[in-house]
């Protein structure tokens, strides 16, 4: 299965450096704006919505601006109407990137994401050029400390999971969409904390990128994508030699 790549796991573990510094806040409120905005703002009968919150709460933001964005959602205070949008093109060497956003103004989101692709060597490309490279699956993530892994792999193959691996202090989990909240919802009841969990999207194959100078220039630009206030999520179909995002890493 694609997807299980240490690039996705030093992707997240990156999200929680950045939560440190409060750059990931704004992109945790939109979240769940959105989601209580389609479910309700009562996390207990709303799992998606407590999904969020909790993944917010890893990231230590702050109570107020989840009761906040919570409100903004469901309308009891105001707030700008959000949209939905995927990006499409090709990183430096014709990577395939999908880019996920949510935004109140669509000409800026698309502008600035059109001049990362450009100063990078990039281009976007038109709807359904690169989409069809991946498979929108459910994703989390689970710290191993304390957790049996047969027994988190029976639970989650009942549950309908698709695929489990374990990378370093924590287990990726991969499920299909229509079975992912039913996962969420059997590692919640067991106790166990999902550091991190989300609707992705995974490449059916995976490129190789075994040179150093392509692998920093292929991070930077999928930096510069995230440091971008509208996007959400990004996600190319690359696979980085590990020994290189080792010492890129070290760096």
């Amino acid at each position: 299965m694609a997807g299980h790549s240490k690039w996705a796991n030093t992707k997240h573990r990156k999200a929680r450096v950045d939560a440190k510094r409060g750059q990931i806040f704004s992109k945790l409120a939109k979240e769940i704006m959105i989601a209580a905005r389609m479910g309700g703002g009562d996390p207990s009968a709303n799992i998606t919505l407590r999904t969020i919150v909790q993944k917010a709460r890893s990231y230590n933001m702050p109570a107020d601006n989840i009761d906040r964005a919570i409100k903004k959602g469901t309308g009891e205070l105001e707030s700008a109407a959000l949209e939905e949008i995927i990006y499409e093109g090709y990183a430096p060497g014709g990577i395939a990137v999908l880019v996920c956003v949510l935004t109140d103004n669509k000409n800026r989101s698309v502008s600035e994401v059109r001049n990362v692709f450009s100063k990078n060597g990039g281009s976007m490309a038109g709807t359904g050029s690169v989409s069809h490279l991946f498979q929108r699956k459910g994703q989390m993530f689970v710290k191993a400390e304390g957790v049996n892994e047969d027994h988190l792999l029976e639970l989650i193959l009942e549950a309908g999971g698709e695929d489990m691996k374990r990378d370093a202090d924590e287990y990726e989990i991969l499920t299909e969409p229509a079975t992912f909240m039913g996962v969420v919802e059997a590692i919640s009841n067991q106790g166990m904390e999902a550091s991190s969990s989300e609707l992705a999207f995974i490449p059916d194959t995976e490129v190789p990128v075994t040179d150093r100078k392509q692998a920093e220039t292929l991070i930077r630009f999928v930096d510069q994508l995230e440091e971008l206030d509208d996007v959400q999520n990004v996600y190319p179909n690359f696979n980085i030699d590990d020994h290189i995002l080792d010492a890129i890493n070290e760096e």
